[in-house]
């Protein structure tokens, strides 16, 4: 009898503390997984905070040669969501603008096709790190400038002041982009300082010189005829448009024999020291 009520207590005290251990080992777990969890939401939150400041910091000019590459797909999915929204605030209040242009998609299509036209001009000139995706997050993270657009100066004011609204919005946000581009391929690409000025300004005056030509813009071929009372406030960037592009026929010959030279000045200093 007092073997047995041993053995009985014995497995009294032993189940207690193997549901003690069952428990400790369930405790951990959850804790585990709560733990991985936490790290996960902070990491997410950090990331956040990383691609926010990494935007802030290039529209400021600050951005560092480091910074620019770790530019991830983090990074570029910001940017195509702020040139979506731009791209729906740019159009919203045009009755003019297709459903591309109001969905948000054609500012959205518009960037990869810059970046694929900056790509493959600037590629020739030997810039370091060049890469199609890096150009195009460079560009989606350019967009924020252009919410500008989304304000309905036209609903506010008179027609008059919301075209000068307008041209003066239009030569912020291009000379912003324009500016971070010189930025980008200084800071970035390393190039120097001839080739960076033919660098940016061979495109835009490439895309200058076609819009205009090829009439791709109704509010284009308006101003050619002479502004209206009765048009949009949008026209008189248009009219900036068609400025530009005089200059940009003018200056668009002299860059691309600049252009050709660098190319082949970049090349031939490959093969010197290639030998």
């Amino acid at each position: 009898m007092a073997r047995e009520r041993r053995r009985a207590v014995s497995l009294e005290e032993l189940l207690p503390e193997r549901k003690r251990q069952q428990f400790l080992r369930l405790a951990v777990g959850q804790s585990g997984s709560y733990n991985e969890r936490h790290d996960k939401e902070e990491d997410c939150n950090l990331l956040k905070r990383s691609v926010i400041s990494t935007a802030t910091r290039l529209l400021a000019f600050r951005l560092t040669q480091e910074e620019f590459s770790e530019l991830r797909t983090g990074h570029l999915l910001f940017g195509l969501i702020c040139t979506w929204i731009v791209g729906i605030g740019r159009w919203w209040d045009d009755p003019r603008a297709n459903l591309l242009q109001h969905l948000g998609a054609g500012s959205l299509i518009y960037i990869f096709v810059l970046a694929l036209l900056l790509w493959l001009v600037i590629w020739p000139l030997r810039p370091k790190s060049w890469s199609y995706v890096h150009v195009l997050t460079f560009i989606s993270l350019t967009s924020p400038p252009a919410i500008l657009y989304a304000i309905p100066v036209e609903k506010l004011t008179s027609l008059e002041k919301a075209r000068e609204l307008n041209v003066w919005f239009l030569a912020i946000v291009a000379s912003w982009r324009v500016a971070l581009l010189f930025f980008y391929l200084s800071r970035h690409a390393k190039l120097a300082a001839s080739s960076i000025i033919v660098a940016a300004l061979l495109p835009i005056t490439l895309i200058v010189v076609t819009l205009t030509i090829l009439n791709l813009e109704r509010a284009v071929f308006n101003v050619m005829g002479g502004l209206r009372e009765s048009g949009m406030a949008n026209d008189s960037a248009y009219g900036v448009l068609f400025l530009l592009a005089n200059l940009s026929m003018l200056l668009f010959i002299p860059l691309l024999v600049c252009y050709v030279t660098l190319i082949v000045k970049a090349y031939s200093n490959r093969g010197n020291k290639n030998s």
